[in-house]
């Protein structure tokens, strides 16, 4: 990463890596955990089974245990929504794009702190019924809440609860939106532009608030959010206790380089999407993604993972992605403006960790025996995410900074490509590339070269 900066450094304005997106899912193991009957071909919720025994409700009587339960717990979670007289909109299709009408209702109604709306819709989760003599885990749509706010701390997020057992909960995190509130309660200068953050005033500074997020207290944060969703948690589980566990769904850590000129990311990015679609080989994406290759650079014959590279053209510009078993890194440009044009040089989404490692005991072990083992997908691995994330991102930009970005003959030909006024009419431009091309093969005696410049006879 540093010979990239070391290239472009009298272009670059500043540089900041941190999280983009994160979102978190928490949920109830005690509710979840049970085993499989192959009799009636389903998972036995023995956790759900022992809450019934433990509130003296029979087996049968759970469906309307379940309803009474779901329409208590909405009217607690929208109550203070509709104390504020802030729209609850309920959704006939889940397809609608949720994010688009919170900020829609949050500009509407000029909302810049604290609750902004919430949204009611039905969407497939996993849940219990009641089959035989047991209670069973299966699929099926439920209720779900999602509530939007503009958080103090955070800035814009959203938390979603399942209003059915087991009462899944996700929340959706911005690292950019956070970053902002974190800068401004500092006093730093910045330009905010959709999910963009340049013009910063001191971007060593920015870069440390960034870092100071992966120190946050995931869990107590986490629990307040769902506290507010589910305000009668306590009175539900008084005599079955369970609390929430949390992980780490999907997390995407960005490391976006600022340039000064729009001009020159705009070429740097024309040579940039051929080179890392063309000169950049499975075993170098695997080299990224901290994979063994063998010592001639070959894929191991034991790889069986499913690796792809793919180009993307949108309104913005283009995107280069490599993908690696459910895991993604990608490079593109993302904003171009007065403030700043920024190249987003390297964003790495992590979904599956079965495949990644860190250093740690074993859950529920002897601290000291720590091993390389698999990386958790629970809250406690969030900084182990952003220590490998970033490693991919610099392998990344650094292997960006091989590009060969010398000023191709048609630039530097550009020059004499321009038409001519003479005193009594125009001239044309040369087109040494196409029309002319024969031309200026055949006529040495008008078109020569002296040195480096292209000089020209005009008969005038």
């Amino acid at each position: 990463m540093q010979q990239f900066i070391e290239k472009y450094r009298d272009q670059i304005v500043g540089i900041l890596s941190g999280f983009d997106r994160l979102v978190l899912r928490g949920s109830l193991r005690r509710l979840n955990y049970g085993h499989w009957d192959r009799a009636l071909g389903a998972l036995v919720a023995r956790g759900m089974e022992e809450y019934l025994w433990q509130n003296k409700i029979l087996f049968k009587h759970y469906a309307q245990h379940v309803k009474q339960v779901s329409e208590r717990l909405k009217q607690a979670s929208l109550k203070s929504y509709r104390e504020r007289n802030l729209p609850v909109i309920f959704l006939r299709s889940s397809q609608v794009d949720k994010e688009k009408l919170a900020r829609r209702v949050a500009e509407e109604k000029k909302i810049r702190s604290g609750p902004v709306c919430a949204l009611s819709s039905l969407e497939p989760s996993p849940t219990f019924e009641h089959r035989g003599k047991n209670i069973i885990r299966r699929q099926r749509p439920c209720g779900v809440l999602y509530h939007y706010q503009i958080h103090p701390e955070v800035g814009w997020m959203y938390a979603r609860i399942q209003t059915w057992f087991p009462f899944n909960v996700q929340i959706g995190l911005n690292g950019r939106e956070w970053l902002a509130r974190q800068m401004a309660r500092e006093g730093l200068c910045y330009h905010q532009q959709g999910n963009c953050l340049v013009g910063i005033e001191d971007y060593p500074r920015a870069q440390a608030l960034v870092d100071h997020q992966l120190k946050t207290d995931w869990a107590k944060l986490c629990d307040g959010w769902a506290e507010q969703l589910n305000p009668i948690h306590q009175t539900l589980f008084e005599q079955y206790s369970a609390t929430y566990y949390w992980t780490c769904h999907q997390s995407e850590w960005a490391t976006d380089i600022v340039f000064r000129e729009a001009d020159f990311l705009k070429r740097l990015m024309a040579i940039l999407v051929p080179h890392g679609m063309l000169s950049f080989s499975s075993s170098d994406v695997l080299r990224y993604f901290s994979k063994r290759v063998n010592r001639t650079g070959a894929i191991p014959a034991s790889f069986n993972g499913d690796l792809q590279m793919n180009l993307k053209e949108y309104r913005e510009g283009e995107r280069v992605k490599y993908c690696l078993e459910g895991n993604s890194s990608k490079f593109y440009d993302k904003l171009y403006s007065a403030k700043g044009n920024v190249l987003r040089a390297a964003e790495t989404t992590i979904n599956r960790v079965s495949s990644l490692r860190e250093y740690r005991p074993k859950e529920g072990g002897p601290k000291q025996d720590l091993q390389w083992r698999p990386l958790r997908k629970g809250i406690a691995g969030i900084h182990r995410r952003a220590e490998i994330s970033q490693k991919i991102n610099e392998r990344l930009i650094q292997a960006l900074a091989s590009v060969d970005d010398s000023r191709r003959v048609e630039e530097l030909t550009a020059a004499i490509q321009q038409p001519v006024i003479g005193k009594r009419r125009r001239v044309r431009a040369l087109r040494p590339w196409g029309d002319d091309k024969d031309l200026l093969a055949g006529a040495r005696q008008v078109f020569c070269v002296n040195g480096h410049t292209f000089q020209s006879f005009h008969p005038w």
